[in-house]
């Protein structure tokens, strides 16, 4: 490396990341540095492809380069992004998931389906590789959401393909059973079905593998976090202290099966329902508030023909308000699994 390389490096390595509060430089984020006509080119490696800091990154690397080291004169930043990889998962698991994060609420009709429906495809259009598991064995909502009522998996070599739509790949029991035929399980068997949703189907490699579990604090959840490492949990509640006080139970659920609380979404924002109980419920728990999703009729249309409000309303205040809290959960899992004992991070991924 030359000289003056060293000498951008060396300016790149005033550049604090800001959720991880380490240099860019350490983190391995910056690659492939060429130097020449007074311009330096580089790549710098996001942990998430959804990363919302792209902006900061361009603003606080030019203050550090420009008019500090001689010779250069403008920057050149491209973008690549690498999830860091749990490293439990592959230890436990023969799945190649970067992460597995489950959605979570302690009451129904908070619309946590359609969190993580929208979630998912946000992921997804920002470049990730996403699945997402209807863990609601008895009352699947999911196929419904992403229009494939009448969805069928195939089957190829002795596992299921999940179906794919908007980038997402999906499995539910929605796709094995009527719809208008009731699912009967008692615990061991909702046991086997969710450990068959991980390892009876052929994925292929995911950087989220996103579970909407069903609501309360029941066999469900027990059973995925026993069967599963989990990178983490996202509590979804509406702002009304009856939904609130049903959260807290959910995410007290969490602690027991050691599994950490990413954050908190406030969805149904507004007056009808109130505003700031999500909120408030993050901040006396010590968690992320990862923001609100405003009650908006958008959001139900989308869920009852299978266009997801961030795909057919995106401009919409709702439809901005799911992909901003996409980008913060984006970067709020990379953070817990970099700040674990049990992660391979970005520094050694090659």
């Amino acid at each position: 490396m030359g000289k003056i390389n060293e000498q951008v490096m060396q300016a790149l390595a005033t550049v604090i990341e800001p959720e991880l509060n380490r240099d860019i430089v350490s983190l391995n984020m910056v690659r492939n540095l060429q130097v020449s006509d007074g311009s330096a080119a580089f790549t710098i490696v996001l942990t998430t492809p959804a990363c919302p800091l792209k902006d900061v990154f361009v603003e606080r690397c030019n203050a550090a380069v420009i008019g500090k080291v001689a010779g250069i004169e403008r920057l050149q930043i491209n973008w690549d992004a690498q999830v860091p990889t749990d490293r439990r998962i592959h230890g436990r698991l023969d799945v190649p998931m970067n992460s597995i994060v489950a959605i979570a609420s302690g009451k129904g009709g908070v619309g946590k389906s359609t969190v993580a429906t929208n979630l998912a495809v946000c992921l997804a259009d920002a470049g990730a590789k996403v699945g997402l598991i209807d863990a609601d064995i008895l009352n699947p909502n999911i196929p419904q959401m992403f229009g494939l009522g009448s969805g069928r998996p195939k089957v190829a070599n002795d596992k299921m393909q999940p179906l794919e739509v908007f980038g997402v790949k999906l499995i539910s029991t929605g796709f094995l059973t009527s719809p208008e035929k009731p699912m009967i399980m008692r615990g061991p068997m909702l046991h086997s079905a969710i450990r068959q949703f991980f390892t009876d189907v052929e994925w292929g490699r995911l950087d989220y593998m996103i579970v909407d579990l069903p609501p309360g604090t029941g066999d469900a959840p027990l059973s995925l976090a026993q069967s599963f490492p989990l990178t983490g949990s996202i509590i979804v509640t509406q702002p009304q202290d009856v939904a609130v006080s049903d959260a807290i139970r959910a995410a007290a659920m969490f602690d027991q099966l050691k599994v950490p609380v990413l954050g908190v979404i406030e969805n149904m924002s507004g007056d009808f329902f109130g505003r700031g109980g999500g909120e408030q419920f993050a901040e006396s728990r010590g968690v992320p508030f990862l923001g609100r999703i405003p009650l908006a009729a958008q959001i139900r249309k989308g869920g009852d023909h299978g266009r997801p409000v961030v795909i057919h309303s995106p401009d919409t205040p709702s439809g901005r308000a799911f992909r901003q809290v996409s980008e913060i959960a984006a970067a709020r899992i990379s953070v817990a699994m970099l700040q674990g004992a049990d992660v391979i991070p970005i520094d050694i991924i090659g």
